[in-house]
């Protein structure tokens, strides 16, 4: 039996550790409290002698390939990007869930729809704290739900703050302790794909806290980014612009960086591998496949979602959203042809990444891994 020792030595040791808190939120939440997450997020021992060795955290990893296949099946995932019950472009139908959030606010409406038809009482997201910084919340009321939506630049919390490291990367699932002991016992997950596959694993072995987790909603992922000030500096260049002109900023197919004056600032996602975390370079899921739902900004239009239901739950949520009103469907997306493109695009950028990340692992087996690359998340 594999342990959490193992677990360091082939995932954190070679860099692959995405910090997604899947084995130190099991631990916890059966309350062996062998593990925990140090200051940088990194899974850690806090108590080596309260380790049992059950070895679940290191099969519930999603860098190891242990119950992948019994989890695939569980939750009918077929290539070439997971399952596909229907594809279509969608909006908030409130306008000012739309202000607050970034294209089109989709996953903020239908989580607001769960909250208000009491099919939830909490929702695990990540709320912005700058910039390029956003860290895990568990939101209990419509107004967390709003306080998280969208990608924004918020000039409240200083430049002064710039010189310090941050990621766009938000460790969602470390909440489902927090949920645990308080005990709300429905919540909607919204994450990144590596964090959902460990939910998806942990499930797959029928253990806790998942069993309170009602919709599992995931994000399109071109990959998460470090931002410190040598990154700051490297991003103005590039984009010819000042941060104290930045009003907002998203990712598509580029990152687009829109400034106070109206002008929009855009670089390609290829150029930005000085700011990718480091075992970004390594996932191979684009469009969240393990999700119920899922949702990202590639194929649809400024200010519209692409959204993909994988399971019957994800599907039968967004109809009855969009039955009331809550969501509103983008015109050209009741054209079978249009979605045939979207379908397309999300799959041309899944394919370009699983061969990325095929890649890069071949790479990392015939070169020594930088230290200083992986300490840099």
């Amino acid at each position: 039996m594999k342990t959490f020792s193992d677990l360091v030595t082939e995932v954190q040791d070679t860099g692959l550790c995405h910090h997604c808190g899947g084995c130190v939120t099991f631990c916890r939440a059966i309350n062996f409290g062998a593990l925990k997450q140090d200051a940088d997020g990194k899974p850690c021992y806090d108590d080596v002698e309260k380790c049992i060795e059950c070895g679940i955290c290191h099969m519930i990893c999603p860098e190891i390939d242990e119950l992948d296949e019994e989890t695939r099946k569980r939750i009918g995932w077929v290539p070439p990007m997971g399952r596909v019950l229907e594809t279509t472009i969608a909006r908030a139908g409130n306008e000012d869930v739309r202000h607050h959030a970034t294209d089109g606010g989709v996953v903020t409406a239908l989580l607001l729809h769960l909250f208000d038809a009491g099919r939830i009482d909490g929702a695990i997201v990540a709320r912005r704290t700058g910039l390029f910084k956003r860290e895990p919340w568990l939101a209990t009321s419509r107004e967390e739900i709003i306080d998280a939506a969208g990608f924004f630049f918020d000039s409240s919390h200083g430049m002064s703050r710039y010189s310090e490291q941050y990621s766009t990367y938000s460790p969602s699932v470390q909440m489902l302790g927090q949920m645990t002991r308080r005990g709300t016992r429905r919540v909607a997950l919204v994450g990144t794909p590596c964090q959902i596959k460990t939910i998806r694993k942990m499930e797959t072995l029928g253990i806790v806290p998942t069993d309170s987790i009602s919709y599992i909603m995931g994000l399109f992922c071109s990959g998460n980014f470090m931002f410190g000030e040598a990154q700051r500096e490297e991003l103005e260049k590039l984009g010819n612009f000042a941060w104290g002109d930045v009003g907002k900023i998203n990712i598509k197919e580029n990152l687009s960086i829109h400034l106070e004056n109206g002008e929009i600032r855009t670089i390609p996602l290829d150029r930005l591998g000085f700011m990718r975390r480091f075992a970004c370079q390594y996932c191979d899921d684009y469009s969240a496949e393990y999700a119920d739902i899922s949702f990202g900004g590639i194929a649809a239009a400024e200010g519209w979602t692409t959204v993909i239901a994988r399971t019957p739950l994800g599907r039968a949520a967004f109809a009855h959203a969009r039955g009331e009103g809550d969501v509103e469907i983008f015109p050209e997306a009741k054209d079978p042809r249009f979605v045939g493109e979207v379908n397309a695009k999300v799959q041309e950028w899944s394919k370009k990444k699983r061969k990325l990340s095929a890649t890069n692992r071949d790479n990392l087996l015939n070169k020594p891994v930088d230290d200083e690359d992986k300490e840099k998340e």
